[in-house]
């Protein structure tokens, strides 16, 4: 399977109508955040049937080719192929463990190598945490905190969300810690993902969750304490948006 092949089907499913609601939703205004990308019209179901039908069938070389594509859509396809390869790396035996871990690691360095690629929230949020968060989970979590310290607002945002996985995992640490750093973040998109983040963490440990929104309400962007206290009672969701 070669990189314009899929294109090509990424083409013959699209749809104009879903196109000019894409162009407004993922903010391709001139001075907004995804100002350039170019959307073909094909929704997430549809990629996911052709990943679905193809990923045994094309080479990483193709799959980064796709990644590098001015279309969105072939951005989100390459990633989900490897959200795919990476996920059927099954235990078997220590030849094949060994192999396995490999395949992931080149994986892991392909996304990470690409981010420039990986360019609108979307995209990020359906490949970060079974990607880098997976990868990362009990070993040297550096890469993350290299990431949201950078200028650049895609890494950023996987550092946060890649720590998703982390939260299904029943661990919280790298979340609370990153959400630190982002306290005087400007920018809707990350003030949004830490806030996702803590909700996601709240919904398994609300009283760490409460403790820590004590501690920086008064400081954390309104945004951020909104989306983070989602799932609290109004009378309490009050309460902390009055500071």
């Amino acid at each position: 399977m070669r990189a314009n092949n899929i294109i090509d089907r990424l083409k013959g499913v699209a749809s104009k109508e879903k196109r000019k609601v894409q162009l407004r939703f993922f903010k391709t205004g001139v001075g907004e955040y995804g100002y350039g990308d170019v959307f073909l019209g094909v929704m997430v179901p549809q990629v996911r049937s052709i990943v679905k039908e193809c990923w045994q069938n094309i080479t990483f070389e193709e799959i980064e080719t796709l990644l590098h594509s001015p279309y969105h859509e072939a951005r989100l396809t390459a990633l989900l192929l490897l959200v795919k390869i990476y996920e059927e790396q099954r235990v078997g035996t220590q030849h094949a463990v060994s192999a396995n871990n490999k395949i992931q690691q080149q994986i892991f360095d392909i996304y990470t190598s690409n981010t420039d690629y990986i360019n609108n929230w979307d995209l990020v949020d359906l490949s970060a945490p079974n990607i880098v968060g997976h990868h990362l989970f009990d070993k040297d979590c550096s890469l993350l905190y290299e990431f949201a310290q950078s200028n650049h607002l895609w890494k950023q945002r996987i550092a946060v969300v890649a720590t998703l996985y982390f939260i299904r995992k029943g661990e919280f640490m790298h979340t609370y810690a990153l959400a630190k750093l982002f306290m005087d973040t400007k920018h809707d998109l990350m003030q949004k993902s830490v806030g996702w983040m803590l909700r996601e963490a709240g919904k398994r440990d609300v009283s760490q969750l409460r403790t820590f929104l004590n501690e920086y309400k008064a400081i954390m962007p309104r945004t951020m304490l909104r989306y983070a206290i989602e799932k609290f009672s109004a009378e309490e969701r009050r309460g902390f948006m009055k500071r």
